[in-house]
């Protein structure tokens, strides 16, 4: 197992309600792909973004450490790009 780093930017015209369950979802794809939440922040304030990504200029970010077999990453990818929500997602080896 090795320990990741993954940081998601999030449609920001996104109500709370479905916010908190596109959370929820992220960390269960982490636990169903044999992988452990470790810690996790979401920034609530919209950021601007460099940019342009899928017509949106800004995003919600939301940062998330978890442990997970290396062979997992890529299901991990595929998952979260399936999801319309999430309009990008970086995942990072923190070892």
């Amino acid at each position: 197992m090795r320990k990741y780093e993954g940081m998601f930017i999030i449609k920001p015209d996104l109500p709370q309600d479905a916010m908190q369950n596109l959370i929820n979802q992220i960390g269960e794809v982490i636990t169903k792909n044999s992988g452990q939440l470790e810690s996790s922040d979401i920034w609530t304030e919209k950021k601007k973004m460099f940019f342009t990504i899928k017509r949106y200029n800004e995003g919600t970010y939301y940062l998330a450490t978890f442990t997970l077999p290396p062979e997992a990453v890529a299901k991990l990818h595929q998952a979260y790009k399936l999801n319309e929500d999430i309009l990008r997602v970086m995942i990072t080896s923190k070892e």
